[in-house]
């Protein structure tokens, strides 16, 4: 049953950040760094605190307490992490939401699952799995074989992706996508993929406080508020410098007080995306308390934000105008990438 909550949660966040970009679709008149970075305030630095304050008695003690260490390295991941954070945007941009979210989240999930339980090979922790805990049981080499399949429909999609761009290249009709470029996508969707995998890495660095919290009292359920506020202050960290130069840089610091835009309507929106960003790891950090902080966790969530995001793809009609061919390519990634949940699933049961 804990399993079954725990990919419950896992889809619940995945979708939420599956659909997180569409309320920006909504904002007027700004530009990206200006809409990015006030979801930003939101997602990183308002709504995390309020989580910790209804979930977690007395979070701001157990941050206080914590050893300088635990609190440097969940920071430090979270500035990593907030690189690739920002490299995703372009990733999405140069290949399209469905494409660019398979592969950038892909190289993620595959990172994300696996780095963690090889590192406690080397430096073992009681308590955690490790890669070879993982072979050496039917479960774990489930989960392992939910990974690989996970990589194939990675694959699957980016020869989707080289077939799209022949597509276009032969005959762009008007509702394709003018910015398409597979080179310069692929290219930063790895950078991206890889640096968004220390998040994970972060919540691992975190996890003392997780635990005091836990020991304090605090329903098991909720325990990673705690770390996500620590964490979070790095990603916005690297997110507000880099907003703040696009700002200067592209002269659009009037956007926020420009009366010829909706500003109440575009920070409204904005709130909402920056919410519904956080709402994905919020509901993370149940379904991990479920099924632990290992592979299984971070590529069920990883997965379900992929499929998310294809079916808004779909939905926004990126794909109008493709041959079959490269359309039932497309779909092959994503049907392997559904397995790879289902696998990870029964292996974590076991």
């Amino acid at each position: 049953m804990g399993a079954l909550f725990g990919i419950l949660f896992h889809s619940i966040g995945g979708f939420s950040s599956g659909s997180f970009y569409m309320p920006f679709k909504k904002v007027k008149g700004w530009a990206w760094e200006s809409y990015w970075i006030v979801g930003g305030f939101f997602s990183w630095l308002i709504v995390p605190p309020i989580a910790a304050y209804l979930t977690i008695p007395g979070f701001t003690e157990i941050i206080s307490a914590a050893v300088p260490t635990v609190k440097t390295v969940t920071y430090s991941m979270g500035l990593i992490w907030g690189i690739g954070g920002l490299t995703y945007g372009l990733g999405v941009r140069y290949l399209g939401m469905s494409l660019g979210n398979s592969i950038v989240l892909g190289f993620c999930s595959a990172f994300g699952a696996l780095v963690p339980s090889i590192y406690y090979n080397f430096y073992p922790v009681e308590g955690k799995v490790s890669f070879t805990d993982m072979l050496s049981n039917t479960g774990g080499q489930l989960v392992l074989l939910g990974v690989l399949v996970c990589l194939i429909g990675i694959a699957m999609s980016g020869k989707a992706g080289m077939l799209k761009e022949a597509d276009f290249s032969k005959d762009r009709p008007e509702n394709s996508d003018k910015e398409f470029s597979l080179v310069k996508g692929l290219i930063i969707a790895v950078i991206s993929g890889i640096l968004s995998s220390f998040f994970n890495f972060g919540i691992e660095a975190g996890k003392p406080m997780a635990d005091e919290a836990v020991r304090l009292g605090s329903n098991p359920l909720f325990q990673n508020n705690v770390t996500y506020i620590v964490l979070l202050w790095g990603g916005l960290t690297t997110n507000f410098i880099w907003c703040m130069y696009l700002n200067f840089k592209n002269k659009t610091f009037g956007d926020y007080t420009n009366s010829q835009t909706p500003i109440a309507k575009n920070t409204l929106f904005s709130a909402i995306a920056g919410t519904m960003w956080f709402l994905q790891f919020f509901f993370y950090g149940m379904g991990e308390s479920k099924l632990g902080n290992g592979a299984s966790s971070w590529i069920l969530h990883m997965s379900t934000i992929i499929l998310t995001a294809n079916f808004w793809g779909f939905y926004l009609k990126e794909w109008s105008g493709v041959s079959q061919r490269t359309f039932r390519t497309f779909l092959w990634g994503i049907g392997l990438i559904l397995s790879s949940i289902v696998l990870v699933g029964i292996g974590n049961s076991l």
